[in-house]
């Protein structure tokens, strides 16, 4: 059943109790007490403690990894619940990866846990991948993504990389000892804003644990040589049909391979219309202003359902998918001498502005970099949880 060599070399024997906990995997062909043995010696780095960051960790967990690496730079939000299964209520605000070690101490304290709370970075991926036999990439975004690829081929590392968009999912295998990688399949990375992201788009929440428990399975695969992996396919789920596809692609041969590291943030973006930026304070201060006064025009492109929660004074509504389809039409920008868009945190205004294009006469687009949540934290002092 074992469609290559497996990546880890067993530890020495299990105790009496890891052969009763671990007793499922004992009786699986192509597992075994051996294939315990190497789930057991692997250390395993997983990038993000999110919505798939969760599931996989718990099942690694579950399944005995020796040592669990979890990276995450973010706090817990209320929204992340629906969805991020590892965290609880007591834990908005706290460090996502604090989540980790708790888990372990509850389902299975003998797997060592490396709460890792930074963001992965050029400058720290090269010695991060060196030290773990596999790593899983479960972040939300373009540049993290091919920075992981890069470094997974630089280290020799193998990759399970997965995705989401609001009702389906993408799985893969990017092996650079045997298969293609990341760049063989999308050469370039996107626009950054090209596919939104779940706070502008949304996900199915439990369509996080379908695709995250998908990637835990190809990783355990690896560690223990079991059947075929994901490495020249890839693997596409729509929750909504219940639709299940299988694609395969090969290296391409005029691809050059990766050299060196770059930076992604700037690649990613390279394409996008600057905007202005502005905070809240700014915003305020503009508002304020005999030089503009009523004249600066701040239009909210959130969702209905959002403003109940909480909205700027002062502000216009007007949804993102109608800037994107009907640009200034949209706008009643009639007088205005700044047109200042509004999101949440700043993200969807950005897309909102950058689609908008030529300006009227006499105004000027801006966008609120930190959106409605530091509005109202500098504005009003509250923090708002969603």
């Amino acid at each position: 059943m074992s469609g290559r060599a497996p990546l880890v070399a067993p530890r020495t024997a299990l105790d009496p109790a890891q052969l009763a906990r671990y007793s499922r995997h004992l009786t699986l062909p192509g597992v075994g007490e051996e294939g315990q043995r190497r789930i057991a010696a692997a250390r395993v780095l997983v990038i993000g403690a999110g919505g798939l960051g969760s599931p996989i960790s718990s099942y690694l967990i579950a399944a005995g990894v020796g040592t669990l690496a979890v990276m995450d730079d973010d706090t817990v939000e209320l929204s992340n619940l629906q969805r991020q299964i590892m965290h609880r209520q007591s834990d908005v605000g706290a460090r996502k990866v604090d989540s980790v070690p708790r888990l372990a101490a509850q389902l299975n304290d003998q797997v060592q846990v490396v709460p890792l709370g930074q963001r992965l970075t050029p400058d720290n991926a090269l010695e991060l991948f060196a030290g773990y036999d596999l790593v899983i990439d479960g972040s939300d975004n373009f540049a993290t993504r091919y920075l992981s690829n890069d470094a997974a081929e630089l280290t020799g590392t193998p990759l399970v990389w997965g995705t989401l968009f609001q009702f389906s999912g993408q799985v893969s295998v990017f092996d650079p000892r045997t298969g293609p990688m990341l760049r063989d399949l999308f050469p370039e990375i996107p626009d950054a804003d090209s596919v939104p992201s779940c706070a502008e788009g949304g996900v199915f929440g439990a369509l996080c644990g379908v695709v995250g428990s998908i990637m835990a399975v190809e990783a355990l695969k690896l560690i223990t040589g079991t059947g075929e992996t994901l490495s020249g396919k890839l693997w596409l789920y729509d929750a909504l049909s219940a639709g299940v596809r299988t694609l395969s692609f090969e290296r391409d041969p005029q691809r050059a391979p990766v050299r060196k590291l770059g930076n992604y943030a700037q690649e990613s973006c390279a394409l996008a219309p600057a905007v202005g930026q502005l905070g809240a304070a700014e915003l305020e201060t503009l508002r304020g202003s005999q030089a503009a006064p009523g004249r600066v025009l701040v239009i909210d492109v959130r969702e209905d359902w959002e403003r109940q929660i909480a909205a700027i004074t002062g502000s216009v509504h007007v949804p993102l998918d109608q800037v994107l389809s009907r640009g200034w039409d949209a706008i009643p920008a009639q007088g205005a001498t700044h047109v200042v868009l509004a999101c949440k945190s700043g993200a969807r205004s950005l897309r909102a502005a950058q689609a908008l294009g030529p300006q009227p006469a006499g105004a000027q687009v801006l966008n609120l970099s930190g959106g409605t949540l530091e509005w109202y934290q500098q504005v009003r002092g509250e923090a708002l949880a969603y």
